[in-house]
């Protein structure tokens, strides 16, 4: 019995003075320090880039100017992340075919310059918006969405915006303001990760392996179940008000709500986050960023123009319509 005591004694010492260290350790706030890093001029991007740049997008007038008379000073690195079979049928020239989870590691293993001018293409500018967000944020600095995605480059590849705008729910939307969320707490990440730059590295390289499937969401499933939903509508107090917005949905400004020190902690952590802009490409933007802090954001397809497009022409919003379209060539492989 002696000796079982004797071995009881310095294993229950053990014991305490491990709990004693683990109360020691400092917990990370992963998230907080996530921010912190991406607001300030550290990061890789050089500033604030949610309020300062997004959304990075470029005229398909541009890129067809580029590769038209190409230069040192303007020609851009395509990257086509469509489908393959739709590739084939028609592509810019000189376009690489990458899958948007595989953009990262198409850059670095290329060793694509981090000031290198790259245009990511879509069907509808959409899917690229969400990738161009977060390889901007790791350091791209010059990489943009094309504006309208493929759609706006020839008749043949207009199918995604033609068959997508829609008056569904006009006689639906509401003038009365819903008032922002008290401020509450960040989400909660766990990267294992402790400075901003380890920590968005991880967080960049998990939202792109989720896909834009997990960061879209459509606007029927919205409105269909407004109360799951913080709806984040992101525009101009203006609009907001003039034509209207979905019902309960909160008003964030642009480049400057969505900051630490102003309403970003009034976004819901523990609910899904359904933002929506004009079209549904700035949305895409800004939910790659939210998703990267830990934000279980979607991007509302098509944004407003799905939803009650007439309104969005008479209030001079952006729309998709004829003049948005060109005939530039396609190159074709299949």
């Amino acid at each position: 019995m002696k000796k079982l005591k004797l071995f009881l004694v310095p294993a229950l010492l053990g014991l305490l003075l491990f709990s004693g260290c683990s109360e020691d350790e400092v917990v990370v706030n992963e998230a907080q320090v996530l921010v912190e890093y991406l607001e300030s001029a550290d990061s890789p991007f050089g500033k604030d880039y949610l309020n300062t740049s997004i959304p990075t997008i470029v005229k398909s007038t541009d890129v067809h100017n580029a590769l038209v008379s190409p230069s040192t000073d303007d020609d851009y690195n395509v990257i086509d992340i469509r489908s393959a079979e739709d590739f084939g049928k028609g592509h810019i020239e000189g376009a690489v075919n990458i899958s948007s989870k595989e953009i990262l590691s198409y850059l670095k293993t290329e060793k694509i310059a981090m000031d290198a001018k790259i245009a990511v293409v879509c069907y509808s500018g959409q899917t690229a918006g969400w990738a161009t967000s977060i390889i901007n944020l790791v350091g791209y600095i010059n990489a943009s969405s094309m504006k309208w995605g493929m759609c706006s480059w020839a008749s043949t590849t207009t199918g995604s915006w033609d068959g997508n705008t829609s008056n569904t729910y006009a006689m639906q939307i509401v003038t009365e303001a819903s008032p922002k969320n008290e401020a509450g707490s960040l989400p909660v990440l766990s990267t294992g990760e402790t400075d901003g730059e380890a920590i968005l590295m991880a967080r960049a390289n998990a939202v792109l392996a989720e896909g834009f499937e997990a960061a879209k969401i459509t606007n029927s499933a919205v409105w269909d179940a407004k109360d799951s939903y913080h709806i984040v509508n992101y525009w101009s107090e203006a609009h907001y008000s003039d034509p209207g917005h979905i019902p309960t949905a909160q008003q964030y400004t642009p480049k400057n709500d969505i900051a630490l020190d102003v309403d970003l902690k009034t976004l819901a952590a523990d609910k899904k986050l359904a933002v929506y802009c004009y079209t549904g490409q700035t949305s895409a933007f800004t939910t790659a960023y939210l998703r990267i802090l830990g934000y279980d954001a979607k991007s509302i397809l098509f944004g407003t123009n799905g939803m009650f497009y007439d309104k969005c022409v008479d209030a001079g919003m952006t729309v998709w319509n004829e003049a948005q379209k060109h005939e530039y060539e396609l190159v074709v492989t299949d």
